[in-house]
């Protein structure tokens, strides 16, 4: 099996490490300063357990890699369109791409069924550069549920969680999936293959859209921004208005609203994602993780009053720190 995870960084070098350990042929697409940290002494995860160091192939020149049977893509939603160019020499008649990326993924309504089946979504794929350059028929979903940070260059550490469930777009227990599965769960992750990945997709997502503008706004902690009774109430809403998009489009969620707002608040003092990256000056998922949401209301016709205030809010914030990038037209 040739894996190429296409984005090693955090998360891409998590998982890279630990499905080299195993024996999978991979290849490693990355860049700066960690990419040739990795090229001269190997790329080193570090865990709870233990250290340890693999040397697969590295580049930062997909084409040198040629067609694989999985492309994993664990870059910020919002790079994606512009690296689909790059990524086709990694694409053979057969090659799988798997979704490690957050928010609502582009082939979303791909095998759905019913009225919107092939619709495309403009706010996480302007001018469908996914949809032409990858194609729907490849794409397995996938949902990340671990956290882990580049500790320094070549250096990736594990800081919580190992679910990373996988899932064909529609719900069959396809060769590849269940292969792609067997791989990740002898590697060490804990990756089923689900029947019904969107659902898997929303269960993150929830909080996603909800607790990361909300942060980018106040630099509050998930457990501040769950614990004070002002936050909560907006982030309450936000979910409820989500809840019933997601509903209108066949999720059922499998716990309500306030033990999912639990949840977050039991992770503790964690800065989101989106927070971090603000802080750092890089741009932001913004588009990916509420501004779909949007769309999808739309789409459904469901009113999203206090995602859409809390998104233009953040997004004028992220704006002012040159975090946020503008959607490409074409």
């Amino acid at each position: 099996m040739k894996v190429c995870i296409y984005g090693a960084g955090a998360i891409g070098g998590q998982v890279g490490a630990m499905l080299a350990r195993s024996g999978v042929d991979l290849s490693l697409v990355a860049r700066g300063p960690h990419l040739a940290a990795m090229q001269v002494d190997g790329l080193t995860l570090i865990t709870d357990e233990e250290r340890f160091t693999v040397r697969p192939a590295c580049t930062d020149q997909p084409a040198r890699l040629g067609p694989q049977d999985y492309v994993i893509v664990a870059l910020k939603a919002h790079s994606v369109p512009g690296i689909v160019d790059a990524m086709q020499p990694l694409l053979g008649p057969e090659t799988a791409v798997v979704t490690a990326v957050n928010g609502v993924p582009w082939w979303y309504f791909h095998k759905l069924g019913g009225a919107h089946e092939g619709q495309q979504l403009t706010s996480v794929d302007p001018g469908g550069r996914q949809w032409r350059g990858i194609g729907p028929q490849r794409a397995i979903g996938c949902v990340v549920w671990q956290a882990a940070e580049i500790v320094e260059p070549g250096v990736v550490r594990m800081t919580y969680g190992d679910r990373m469930p996988v899932g064909e777009p529609d719900g069959s227990r396809s060769d590849r999936v269940q292969a792609l599965s067997k791989a990740l769960l002898a590697a060490g992750m804990k990756s089923p293959a689900k029947k019904d990945i969107r659902s898997e997709i929303w269960m993150k997502l929830w909080g996603n859209l909800s607790f990361n503008p909300m942060s980018l706004l106040t630099h509050a902690t998930l457990e501040r921004l769950a614990g004070d009774p002002d936050t909560s109430a907006t982030i309450r809403a936000m979910m409820v208005e989500a809840q019933q998009v997601a509903t209108a489009l066949g999720v059922r969620f499998p716990i309500d609203v306030d033990r999912r707002i639990d949840g977050a608040k039991a992770v503790g003092a964690h800065r989101t994602s989106m927070l971090q990256d603000l802080e750092l000056g890089r741009p932001v998922e913004l588009d990916a993780l509420t501004g779909s949401v949007i769309e999808l209301g739309r789409i459904v016709d469901v009113a999203t009053p206090t995602i859409e205030l809390v998104y233009g809010l953040a997004r004028q914030r992220a704006r002012e720190a040159g975090c946020y990038p503008e959607p490409a037209t074409d």
